[in-house]
């Protein structure tokens, strides 16, 4: 079984950065692909970005330019550098992992950006 563990979310003030850190435990699995989603209450969850095991990245609009996904790949984990926080990035920020037919999900870490 593999677990995704997250650290790094908290709260923040508008205009302020944090990073989120998700790396994988348990059996062995290389994802081939590792991503960020977000869901704030009363909306659905939303990819945030993601990026595949060669590095290609992908990131929704509204965080382009302010957030950066990255990962290192010999220890199967992914990062999310958040800078310019807004407000409405506030939500809990799930991390994803896929290979295969697999799909895993980590519990999810609230970010709060305080206006």
């Amino acid at each position: 079984q593999v677990q995704l563990v997250e650290s790094g979310g908290g709260l923040v003030r508008n205009g302020g950065s944090l990073r989120l850190s998700c790396a994988t435990s348990g059996s062995i699995f290389r994802p081939d692909a590792m991503a960020w989603y977000r869901q704030a209450p009363g909306k659905q969850r939303e990819l945030v970005a993601n990026v595949e095991w060669g590095g290609s990245t992908n990131y929704a609009d509204s965080v382009k330019g302010r957030f950066t996904i990255s990962r290192d790949n010999a220890k199967n984990t992914v990062y999310l550098q958040m800078n310019s926080l807004k407000p409405e990035d506030t939500a809990v920020y799930y991390c994803n992992a896929r290979g295969g037919p697999l799909n895993f999900w980590g519990q999810g870490t609230q970010v709060t950006v305080s206006s």
